[in-house]
């Protein structure tokens, strides 16, 4: 026998012993906990196996894991709760004793970051078997960081009431999920604006991807234009954050597309297993030695202290500054500043929480014909208790994260997904040095390609009728240039509601006769006052007070149409959707949600 036979027979041999593993954990009890493929519940997850879903998991992390190091660089931006010399100027730049303060806060933050995403995603995969993963918002956090508290606490609500504001906030979003009002704000959102926020995200994790901060660095901040052409060295980047020379000349950006994105594509179209962790291994090894060009540790004062931390390998810091910091003496001018950042973040976070999650879910293909999906409240609790207890860490709201979709791509249907990416994150607290020193160039390409994969729900949108399809686009186009789900989500309700009340107006006062074009093919939107939109209680109350019973039938909103199909007996289903799709809609071809290869 040849020694590529004798390894090519052991590698069979060690791939049969890990599948029949595979096979025996998917029948266990555990197995049917979490409804993995073969484990006898009568609603098991088709394709959902142990070690797919803990490879799932990994690749999740390996997206997120950037948020150890700049989670705590944009919330320690904030001052936490050192505090300037009085008298002196706002931030009180230069001042010696603050920058120390930050550099031990920093610190508290790393240790904070991890735990907290570690603990909340283990949390929600082990209540929702859904595999999403939760952790401090990114977008969030720059919004607590630089305009509520401002940099160095110069803003208009200290810290300490900024995170009152948001361990109380936590509690009014569980009230919101027990009495059923956050999940009619979803039903309440019409189904192609719902579809343009998967692809709306797809397009905000693309420009991440693309960016200097947790990307390629392929794109910067322009001066005369919005956006401007990167892809130089970060030395080269000028005052306004644009590259003064070199342009798409960064070796670390073209080793991100071509082994990070490139050959992780390539190895996808062949349905490689692990793909993805395949190429950000790849990219960061490459990336750690220092006598390089595009190393992730550069001779200079930030590449140096990377480099220190990076040496630690193996270190444990315990929170000192922010645990428990809350101000609860809301007297006087405090009140005000408590009630600001209260609201602030409740219009903020109750949007951008609720569509990532949702859409999230439909990526997945969990969400169902009535437009829920399984586990739903229990799913918005969890949250809004994670939520509280960051607060007790000191970091801002935490959030479903988009990155989840990279897991998901990878084959992810379970919470055994998240509870992986958890227990992760749980053992960076002792490896963070190593874990926080994956470049960003490593997963910006990843991200990329995660956007590829959301963005295909575009066909979904109903192009056909204009009153549909410019609040779509403004929704999809807004999320990635405002830098926010939450303002995209807003932007795109208010001109569906505008535009389509004005168009309304004109067909009732002309009876009907004047119209616009393309009339019959809108969709059907109730603006969740439907009987079966309601939440529970308010379907008892109105079957009290009126007598009136639950009408069935086909939904008037028309989310059956747009929403993905379950993993869970998805032919059937599938057909079911499309049967009721012709009753509303006969002129109207149905429209699936292809979902992400499972091999």
């Amino acid at each position: 026998m040849s020694p590529f036979s004798s390894i090519q027979y052991g590698f069979e041999n060690v791939k049969e012993r890990f599948s029949a593993i595979d096979q025996r954990i998917n029948r266990s009890t555990f197995g049917r906990v979490f409804r993995l493929e073969g484990s006898g519940h009568p609603k098991s997850i088709r394709g959902a196996t142990f070690f797919r879903e803990v490879r799932a998991g990994l690749t999740t992390f390996a997206t997120m894991a950037y948020i150890i190091a700049v989670n705590s660089a944009v919330l320690s931006d904030s001052g936490g709760t050192c505090e300037c010399p009085i008298g002196s100027q706002p931030g009180c730049p230069g001042d010696v004793a603050m920058s120390m303060c930050q550099t031990t806060l920093k610190r508290d933050l790393i240790t904070a970051t991890a735990a907290l995403a570690g603990l909340s995603s283990i949390l929600f995969g082990f209540l929702t078997n859904l595999p999403v993963a939760l952790a401090p918002g990114m977008g969030l956090n720059a919004y607590f960081t630089y305009q509520v508290v401002g940099w160095r606490g110069s803003g208009p609500v200290p810290y300490r009431i900024a995170l009152t504001a948001i361990f109380v906030e936590g509690f009014i979003f569980m009230f919101l999920a027990l009495t059923g009002m956050r999940q009619w704000l979803v039903r309440m959102i019409p189904a192609t604006i719902k579809t343009a926020c998967g692809v709306g995200i797809g397009l905000f994790l693309t420009e991440i991807g693309l960016s200097y901060s947790a990307g390629i660095g392929a794109i910067t901040g322009g001066f005369t234009t919005p956006l401007a052409i990167g892809g130089c060295p970060p030395e080269m980047l000028d005052g306004s954050a644009e590259c003064s020379g070199k342009i798409m000349a960064n070796p670390a950006m073209w080793i991100g597309i071509f082994l990070g994105g490139i050959l992780v594509a390539f190895l996808m179209a062949f349905k490689v297993k692990s793909a993805i962790i395949i190429g950000i291994g790849l990219v960061s090894i490459i990336s750690w030695p220092r006598n390089t060009s595009f190393t992730y540790f550069p001779y200079t004062t930030e590449g140096e202290d990377r480099y220190q931390f990076f040496r630690q390998i193996v270190a444990f810091h315990p929170i000192e500054t922010t645990l428990a910091v809350q101000e609860w003496n809301l007297q006087g001018t405090s009140s005000a500043q408590f009630a600001l950042a209260l609201v602030t973040f409740l219009y903020v976070d109750i949007i951008d929480c609720t569509a990532t999650l949702y859409s999230m879910a439909k990526f997945c293909g969990v969400v169902e014909d009535n437009g829920d999906f399984p586990r739903s409240t229990v799913a918005y609790c969890t949250d809004a208790a994670c939520i509280s207890i960051g607060s007790l860490f000191g970091c801002s709201p935490v959030t479903a994260f988009i990155e989840s979709g990279a897991g998901i791509a990878e084959g992810g249907r379970t919470g055994l997904t998240a509870i992986s990416t958890g227990f992760c994150f749980l053992i960076s607290l002792f490896f963070a040095p190593i874990l926080a020193s994956i470049p960003p160039w490593a997963t910006g390409a990843t991200l990329i390609l995660v956007g590829c994969l959301m963005i295909r729900q575009v066909t979904n949108i109903n192009w056909q009728y204009i009153g549909d399809a410019v609040p779509s686009f403004i929704t999809l186009a807004f999320m990635p240039f405002s830098y926010s789900v939450a303002y995209g989500l807003i932007a795109g309700m208010m001109v569906y509601v505008v535009l389509n009340t004005m168009i309304w107006i004109v067909v009732k006062s002309t009876n009907g006769k004047v119209t616009p074009a393309n009339w019959q093919e809108k969709e059907v939107y109730s603006f969740g006052f439907g009987r079966r939109d309601m939440p529970g209680w308010m379907r008892f109350v109105r079957r009290k007070l009126f007598g009136e019973h639950d009408a069935g039938g086909v939904r008037k909103d028309g989310i059956e149409l747009a929403d993905c199909d379950s993993t869970i007996d998805h032919v059937s289903r599938s057909a079911s959707a499309e049967d009721k799709h012709i009753q509303v809609h006969s002129n109207r071809r149905h429209l699936e949600c292809d979902l992400p290869s499972l091999d």
